[in-house]
């Protein structure tokens, strides 16, 4: 590695950029799409570079009524479960070729605008950063809607698997599938299962997540059609399908909470071949009783502590490194790299409930 053909745009733009770029990242990106993670997660960093899931059933229990001067009854504490693992790196690499490089060099040597050719020397700068957060949310939104984070058959090297430890006894299905059968599925009783479930576990559900294909079966039951009517005052024998707004007129009404949607497509590259995959759990619905469900766990890479001679760097987001460097063999190219190490990690599920459209419970 050496020091890059354009160090002195970087030492001027590399710290400004990278501080823009993760600011346009954390608030919308190009396609108007938002970090699910960033919204529920909190960054906590890990001295010792591991990751770790304590889950307590944490139960209130009345306190007794004592005389005075008597002893306080020893009441016995809740269990404790346990999680953890390494925290995983992740990363990915672009480059400028011989042809590109040679560009710059012509828009330069012509003196072009200056934002112009800084565009041109930085445009992966974006990418690599996206490219840590995208694999962020992937891994998150899977893990939320199925209790477990893979990165396996689309990463390229060590596979990762995050099991947070979903309970059971949360886990529902449902009396009848919700999708084809819009007249005998019954969305709002199978949903009331949930929410009494949560009551008796002392827990207040605050807000649900779906994917749109468990909002438009819902959207599209009698049920819920009827329950909207009923909410209007609505008097008439043909209700049409309810849009999103509707939809969660009948939920804050009749539960306390709405749904959001959450529809990601998440695009892998493998051995050169790039695929589009869908993290969350078709027909999955989860609730939660947090506004912050979790931590973004991560840890100084040991390139943090060690810089390479001659590799421009800059951090974003406190834990990703972004590098620039040339090489010369077996061609002239220059690098932007990004690398983190850092993972998703669910707490206290206890206060998270799933249902599943697709599975039938009785």
């Amino acid at each position: 590695m050496e020091k890059s053909l354009y160090f002195e745009y970087i030492q001027r733009y590399f710290p400004k950029l990278v501080l823009s770029i993760v600011e346009k990242l954390n608030d919308k990106n190009q396609t108007g799409l938002s970090y699910l993670f960033k919204q529920l997660l909190t960054p906590v960093y890990s001295v010792d570079g591991r990751w770790e899931v304590l889950s307590g059933m944490y139960t209130r229990v009345a306190a007794d009524v004592v005389a005075m001067d008597s002893p306080l009854p020893l009441k016995s504490r809740d269990s404790l479960s346990r999680a953890s693992g390494n925290l995983p790196k992740l990363g990915m690499e672009l480059f400028l070729n011989e042809k590109q490089m040679s560009d710059i060099d012509a828009m330069i040597a012509q003196g072009m605008d200056i934002n112009t050719i800084v565009q041109k020397i930085f445009e992966d700068g974006p990418r690599v950063i996206a490219g840590v957060y995208e694999r962020l949310e992937g891994m998150f939104l899977q893990g939320l809607s199925t209790g477990i984070a893979l990165a396996d058959n689309n990463n390229v090297g060590s596979g990762v698997r995050v099991n947070y430890g979903y309970l059971d006894a949360n886990k529902f299905g449902v009396k009848v599938k919700w999708n084809g059968n819009v007249d005998t599925a019954t969305p709002i009783d199978d949903m009331n299962k949930v929410v009494n479930k949560a009551s008796e576990d002392g827990n207040v559900i605050i807000k649900a997540y779906a994917d749109k294909y468990w909002i438009d079966a819902f959207a599209a039951s009698k049920q819920a059609r009827e329950q909207f009517a009923f909410i209007q005052g609505f008097v008439g024998t043909s209700v049409p399908v309810l849009g999103k707004d509707q939809v969660n007129a009948v939920l804050n009404n009749k539960f306390g909470f709405t749904v959001e949607e959450v529809d990601r497509t998440i695009k892998y590259e493998k051995n050169g071949v790039k695929t589009n995959e869908k993290p969350w759990k078709k027909g999955t619905i989860v609730f939660v009783c947090d506004n912050r469900i979790g931590s973004l766990v991560w840890t100084r890479l040991a390139e943090m502590n060690h810089p390479v001679a001659g590799v421009s760097y800059q951090t974003a987001d406190q834990y990703i490194l972004v590098s620039k460097y040339r090489v010369n063999r077996p061609s002239l190219r220059e690098y932007t790299t990004s690398q983190a190490r850092v993972v998703p990690v669910i707490y206290n599920v206890e206060r998270i409930y799933t249902q599943d459209i697709e599975t039938v419970q009785a």
